[in-house]
């Protein structure tokens, strides 16, 4: 039997998004949910849907990040056959298979102007039509639930998000905290998260030491709930003495609560800096750093492309040396290349062949370069 799914915690800030979600699941308007990346707003849209009249309809999930423009307007709205090439036959889009149930479109703040233009449409008539078709479907009968990470008023301002837009979206608004902001979970979730593997990978479940508990809960989450879900399977992986103590946990961690009594830095360095520091510091490879996390929704296109750009930055646009300096072998210089313009992240290289050589160095701080 299928467990019920529910957003663990115990702060104010979670009784509060329990709240929402209850009065969204009362009534069919579209929800717009905001938060940071990893604080869990599938499940909030999850738990709207199972707790609406349309629970036993479908629930459709879909990444707007996650596709090219043409492929998603495809996915979305459906095609006949022969509209492109491999359209070997009519298929229907999500929305279609959504009716009489929920659309989840995460990342709505990624898609472009032109599929908002389709999005807006659809939503103002209910209307169906498929690409390559000359006619519409009747209307659906589909709610909307949309999430971002973005700020999407700051994208209205510089005319990269439809005002009209947003406003047919953002009729109920639910903003999910990050961890940061309510560390009383940190604990309560991580024993739930450790109960969760125990059961199974049929481990014991073991008990986390004062120190690790102090350390845990006094890092900063940069990833939320996601990060902290990775960091108990790992750890409970680990734990074969039925203690976790405070050198068993990931070093990032650890290494936080030792600078956090230093001096802060005049400047943070963006998270995309962060990411170039262990692409060149520690050896990792773009695909296990960038890659990976942007296919599970952890990185956006806008992040993908500030780590090309800080890349050509000191490449002086030449990608082949980028391929080297995010440690991944020369032939993989095709692969990477049909990565970035296949998912929109390709960062024209002309306007830096004009700028001054500024050689990376391995182990140099790239937050102050």
């Amino acid at each position: 039997m299928k467990k019920a799914m529910t957003l663990v915690g115990v702060s104010a800030a979670i009784r509060s998004v329990e709240e929402e979600i209850d009065h969204a699941a009362r009534c069919d308007a579209k929800v717009l949910i905001t938060g940071e990346s990893g604080v869990g707003k599938e499940i909030v849209a999850r738990l709207i849907h199972d707790g609406s009249t349309r629970s036993r309809g479908p629930l459709i999930t879909i990444n707007c990040a996650g596709f090219p423009d043409s492929l998603l307007e495809s996915e979305l709205f459906g095609h006949v056959k022969g509209s492109f090439t491999d359209a070997h036959r009519d298929k229907r889009g999500w929305l279609e298979a959504a009716n009489g149930g929920t659309i989840f479109m995460d990342e709505v703040g990624e898609m472009s102007l032109r599929m908002q233009a389709l999005l807006l449409r659809f939503l103002e008539s209910g209307e169906i039509q498929r690409v390559g078709s000359d006619r519409r479907l009747p209307p659906v009968d589909v709610r909307v639930v949309t999430a971002t990470h973005r700020r999407l008023v700051e994208h209205i301002a510089d005319k990269t998000f439809r005002e009209d837009l947003y406003y047919r979206l953002n009729v109920v608004h639910i903003e999910v905290p990050p961890l940061r902001e309510r560390r009383e979970d940190v604990v309560v979730l991580l024993n739930h998260f450790l109960h969760m593997f125990c059961e199974a990978y049929q481990l014991p479940v073991p008990e986390v030491t004062p120190e690790a508990v102090t350390s845990l809960a006094g890092y900063a989450w940069p990833g939320n709930v996601r990060e902290l879900r990775n960091v108990a399977e790992r750890i409970a992986l680990r734990c074969r003495e039925g203690r976790i103590t405070l050198d068993m946990l990931p070093i990032e961690i650890t290494r936080e609560r030792r600078v956090s009594v230093a001096p802060q830095a005049a400047t943070v360095p963006s998270g995309s800096q962060v990411i170039l520091e262990r692409i060149l510091n520690d050896g990792a490879s773009f695909w296990s750093e960038v890659y990976e996390p942007f296919m599970a929704r952890d990185l956006t296109r806008q992040d993908v492309r500030e780590l090309v750009r800080l890349g050509l930055e000191h490449t002086r646009g030449n990608y082949k040396m980028l391929v080297a300096y995010f440690n991944m072998p020369p032939e993989d210089y095709k692969k990477f290349l049909n990565f970035l313009r296949k998912y929109q992240c390709h960062v024209p290289f002309q306007r830096f062949r004009m700028m001054p050589a500024t050689p990376l160095k391995r182990g140099s701080n790239l937050a102050t370069a």
